[in-house]
């Protein structure tokens, strides 16, 4: 997507538009599911004066807008995402860390109904799936034959 659309969710948002603003919506674009670490990186060369606690502030920004989606899988940093508004799940790779998007599993949300609600009325379910990517399936595999023919 192009600067001029990041503009017009940001104004729509309710946001002023900044150039880090714009620079972390195309840094999610580019690398979904990313850490604020590696969105500072990837924006520190079109924005050499920010700092990572300036790429804090807008990704909390833009979460509080509703333009990015913070999720916080066990035992890893938060990570962010531009896939907003469908109630997607995630699986997770328990070897790598690896993340990908889960359609839900009804198709609306939220795509689960829980046995009792306590009264509270539900608008969203947070699944991850755990499990291994096919990059460390692979990797399991090599590794296992290796051992096997020792």
């Amino acid at each position: 997507m192009d600067d001029a659309h990041f503009e017009d969710g940001l104004r729509a948002a309710g946001l002023r538009v900044t150039a880090g603003r714009v620079a972390v919506l195309g840094a999610l674009g580019e690398r979904p599911h990313t850490d604020a670490e590696t969105v500072f990186r990837a924006v520190l060369a079109e924005l050499p004066g920010t700092s990572i606690q300036n790429v804090h502030n807008v990704l909390g920004d833009l979460t509080a807008a509703g333009l990015v989606r913070r999720i916080e899988p066990a035992g890893s940093a938060a990570l962010y995402e531009r896939r907003i508004g469908d109630n997607h799940h995630h699986v997770v790779c328990t070897s790598c860390g690896a993340v990908a998007d889960v359609d839900c599993v009804v198709g609306h949300a939220p795509c689960l109904t829980p046995s009792d609600a306590s009264g509270f009325t539900v608008s969203t379910a947070e699944v991850t799936f755990w499990g291994l990517c096919p990059s460390c399936q692979q990797r399991a595999e090599v590794s296992s034959h290796a051992e096997q023919s020792d």
